[in-house]
């Protein structure tokens, strides 16, 4: 038996994809185009400045990663001269471009169908669907219902929020109702039980999540959102990786938004935590108790969430420096035995066009003490990842994706 450690570094793709031109994004490279801008002098705030800078990452492989996905000439001249990981790139299957498409795949169970999205107009949501909502919620009303960003949004109606009452509703590109409101003068468990009613009313509409999206503050100037967000996901389509792992007698400990994305099915032990450094504290903690035969899944979202949407260059630089000095830490609590696997799940490119993800190749970074260095290529599904971890963790094969064990062991 062994243990498994599988980190989601939320949206930091690495180009390449092989159908980016159908999402609009052919020549988006989240890594690729940061380290350029770093190179330029373009990436520098109060947190960093100068070229990106990296090197446990390096080590692992991931310049030589976004090499192989995007033939980047900017990632090839920082490649160190041995890997000292296990290194690779994984292109997506799956219909979309989301967070639980990618993270599903990753758990080896590709999206093939289509989600529902909301029309880029105003109102964006049906007003069929607005009446179920107040009636079934009480409410008199609702702001916004168009598509937002989130900080955004909470900035231009936040203070009317606070005169009426009234609950902010917006969606985005992705397959997603996300509702604001302020979390003391709403109500936290006002604003969750809304959710749970839009999510039953959204289901017929194949809607992949209804997120809860909580602030605080008494103005424009003020308002902050806050760590309390909570997603309600639609359940996976068929038995995933974390599944596997309990049905097999293993524990899965979900840490960040990984228990909301897949609808708490198949989560042993929820370990919520806001922001990158406290989801590492909280990931470190999972990692001294787990046992053999458990996984400790984590998504590390303020890539995403703070920087990517947000087009900021720079602190997306700095949040991936920030990991790289907390990566060593993880690496030390490893045991002969353990696997490690760093992925993200999409692309964000915060140098590209509007403020939605980007479809892209990911990393596909292995580590564990004792394995040897070699490269995996180009996987042909992130399923690929899932089935890695299954196969470490001695689960049966499953229906899609195919571990990369073997080919390690050759390499060694």
């Amino acid at each position: 038996m062994a243990r498994a450690f599988l980190i989601v570094l939320d949206s930091v793709g690495i180009g390449g994809a092989p159908d980016a031109e159908e999402f609009g994004d052919a020549g988006a490279n989240t890594v690729g185009h940061i380290i350029d801008a770093a190179a330029a002098g373009e990436a520098d705030n109060a947190d960093r400045k100068g070229p990106l800078r990296l090197p446990n990452l390096a080590a692992l492989g991931l310049f030589h990663a976004v090499d192989l996905a995007s033939a980047h000439a900017g990632a090839a001249a920082l490649k160190p001269d041995d890997a000292q990981g296990i290194w690779g790139a994984a292109e997506e299957v799956s219909h979309g471009k989301d967070t639980p498409s990618g993270h599903w795949e990753i758990a080896g169970v590709p999206v093939l169908f289509d989600w529902g999205y909301f029309p880029h107009e105003v109102p964006a949501f049906p007003q069929d669907l607005l009446d179920a909502i107040y009636a079934k919620a009480g409410l008199d009303g609702s702001l916004g219902n168009k598509h937002a960003s989130g900080t955004d949004i909470i900035a231009e109606l936040g203070e009317e929020h606070l005169r009426t009452g009234q609950p902010i509703f917006y969606t985005s590109a992705d397959s997603v109702f996300q509702i604001a409101a302020h979390e003391t003068r709403f109500g936290l468990d006002r604003l969750y039980a809304l959710c749970e009613t839009v999510r039953d009313l959204v289901d017929p509409l194949n809607i992949g999540r209804v997120i809860a999206r909580p602030f605080v503050g008494e103005d424009r100037e003020s308002f902050e959102r806050t760590g309390n967000r909570r997603d309600y996901s639609v359940l996976p389509p068929a038995p995933t990786l974390l599944d596997r792992t309990v049905e097999a007698g293993g524990r899965v400990i979900a840490v960040g938004k990984i228990g909301d994305i897949f609808a708490h099915q198949g989560v042993s032990e929820v370990r919520k935590a806001s922001g990158n450094a406290a989801i590492g504290a909280t990931m470190l903690a999972a990692m001294d108790d787990a046992e053999d035969g458990d996984l400790v899944f984590a998504n590390f979202v303020d890539f995403d969430m703070l920087y990517g949407h947000r087009r900021n260059v720079a602190g997306y630089a700095a949040a991936l420096e920030a990991f790289d000095r907390f990566l060593p830490e993880i690496q030390a609590k490893m045991k002969p035995g353990d696997l490690l696997i760093v992925t993200a799940d999409h692309g964000c490119d915060p140098t590209w066009t509007g403020t939605d993800h980007t479809r892209e190749r990911v990393p596909f970074l292995a580590w564990g003490p004792g394995l040897p260095a070699t490269g995996i290529g180009i996987r042909k599904t992130y399923a690929d990842i899932g089935e890695t971890v299954a196969d470490h963790l001695g689960l049966p094969a499953g229906a899609d994706g195919t571990s990369v064990l073997d080919e390690i062991r050759v390499g060694a």
